[in-house]
């Protein structure tokens, strides 16, 4: 039983440190959602095998430094290059493109500075808040206060579901019901990665196709 394994693997694993580590992750670029994180972890402490305060605190962390790395680079490298790896193949690859970067950035212009707190609570925008912000070189001992404060927030929202839920479910109850749903699920994941490869195989066709035209335009041109 694959997930079933994942799964009990995800939990034995699961301590403060790699929390952190997932949590960085999930603050940069990478399309990594931290409601595959922070509820386990939640789940783990009604469980007695963590502390919910620590899960919540090295989640936070995690959260800081991971949207640290992203406020540094975009301060340094500037909209141009930010902008010409969102719309990469890498890019791509990361579930980004200018549409969001502008979304984010319209977001940080509306709000402000306080934008980095409210937005880490927006799914979308919170893993990609941090680069408005250092774009627009905001100050950042207050944005890494802005950023724990949103991230502990929605952080202590995901452990204290993670707790409910082994209150509803406990764990051996939970094993059972992740084998009979197990079949189902891999079959919606196949699909959903059939779904995510054929979306980029289109994009990438109406990409090449925008670039011959603009091509034959200019060959029209001279």
């Amino acid at each position: 039983m694959l997930l079933t394994a994942v799964y009990q693997t995800l939990l034995d694993n699961l301590d403060y440190f790699n929390v952190t580590i997932l949590m960085a992750i999930e603050s940069s670029v990478f399309p990594l959602p931290s409601e595959i994180v922070v509820p386990p972890a939640g789940y783990m402490a009604a469980e007695g095998r963590m502390l919910p305060i620590l899960v919540v605190f090295f989640a936070t962390l995690g959260s800081v430094i991971g949207a640290s790395a992203n406020y540094v680079v975009s301060y340094y490298v500037g909209r141009p290059v930010i902008y010409k790896f969102v719309n990469s193949r890498l890019g791509h690859l990361f579930l980004l493109n200018s549409e969001k970067m502008e979304r984010a950035e319209h977001y940080f212009d509306h709000k402000g500075a306080v934008a980095t707190l409210l937005g880490r609570l927006l799914p979308g925008v919170r893993h990609l808040i941090s680069i408005p912000a250092g774009l627009s070189k905001m100050h950042y001992g207050r944005f890494v206060l802005y950023t724990a404060i949103g991230s502990a927030i929605w952080n202590a929202i995901l452990t204290v579901l993670g707790w409910y839920l082994h209150k509803l479910v406990p764990l051996s109850q939970l094993n059972e019901q992740v084998k009979i749903y197990e079949r189902p699920i891999l079959i919606c994941m196949v699909i959903l990665v059939i779904v995510v490869i054929l979306y980029f195989v289109y994009k990438g066709f109406i990409h090449h196709r925008k670039q011959s035209q603009r091509a034959d335009e200019v060959s029209d041109n001279d």
